[in-house]
């Protein structure tokens, strides 16, 4: 079952929960509804909203083993995952969310699927000389991000005035911000990020580049779906790094050095 449909923000939590819970439906063979962002190459709609990208793939591996091949995508921008998760649109989040104490509050996480940090992108030939999130902050230029994206809390945490920040919906208004000059520099996720430089003459990435943080993705759930975050976890311990797992994700650009390294979501949760 294929669907495509928009989340509007909401901050209600009623929606998720439900007599049956969602390792249950897993278990007896329902449809599972998967939320994400058109993020690639980590979860995106294909032909016909087919789900597409390393974390959507794993997803559906996961899932088969636990008993159920059936999945409904809902695609929605970033900043509405956690709503619509919380609102019950959609049973995991499976856009590559990464782990942080503010979130941890609101979801469930499985432990990491991976890490990765930000790319930085900017105009070709990197006139500004940008390596850093610092590198904005010192030459007070002009920074963009998505709304709702670590980076924009990130580039925060340096000292990059609010004034400075333009957040935008996702990666193509990212990519159109720095190409027209509105923004001298935009970050989002790497392997996001180096598609567009690979694909775009005008910009690249910067390099080097000190990225702020590493980050820990992992899969998402209701506050009331423990039974559930645990099973994923128990499938991932035997999956992550194996055989099937690399020849699912392998043509996304996941790579053994993006395999997580062993740090915990719960140590990942407390973090200042």
């Amino acid at each position: 079952m294929v669907a495509l449909g928009v989340v509007a923000p909401t901050a209600s939590f009623a929606g998720s929960a439900s007599a049956q819970s969602l390792l249950d439906k897993i278990k007896n063979g329902e449809t599972i509804k998967i939320g994400f962002s058109n993020e690639i190459p980590w979860a995106y709609p294909g032909e016909n909203n087919e789900p597409l990208g390393f974390v959507n793939v794993m997803t559906i591996d996961i899932l088969k083993k636990l008993g159920t091949t059936k999945v409904e995508p809902v695609v929605t921008e970033w900043g509405s995952l956690i709503p619509g998760l919380q609102a019950g649109r959609f049973d995991i989040i499976t856009g590559g969310m990464f782990v942080y104490p503010d979130r941890c509050r609101n979801v469930l996480f499985t432990e990491p699927l991976g890490k990765a940090a930000d790319g930085l992108l900017v105009p070709k030939g990197n006139p500004k000389g940008l390596h850093s999130y610092q590198d904005v902050r010192d030459k007070g230029l002009m920074f963009v991000t998505a709304s709702g994206y670590d980076s924009v809390k990130l580039a925060q945490k340096v000292g990059i005035p609010d004034a400075k920040i333009m957040q935008v919906a996702g990666p193509a208004e990212i990519l159109q911000a720095v190409k027209t000059g509105r923004a001298d520099a935009g970050a989002g996720d790497y392997f996001t990020v180096k598609q567009f430089a690979d694909k775009e003459e005008s910009i690249e990435l910067a390099d080097p580049f000190t990225p702020p943080v590493v980050g820990y993705p992992a899969f998402a759930f209701a506050l009331d779906q423990q039974a559930a975050v645990d099973a994923f976890n128990a499938v991932l311990r035997d999956y992550l790094g194996s055989d099937e797992m690399m020849a699912s994700v392998s043509k996304y650009g996941y790579t053994k050095t993006t395999l997580p390294d062993g740090t915990k979501t719960v140590d990942l949760c407390k973090q200042p």
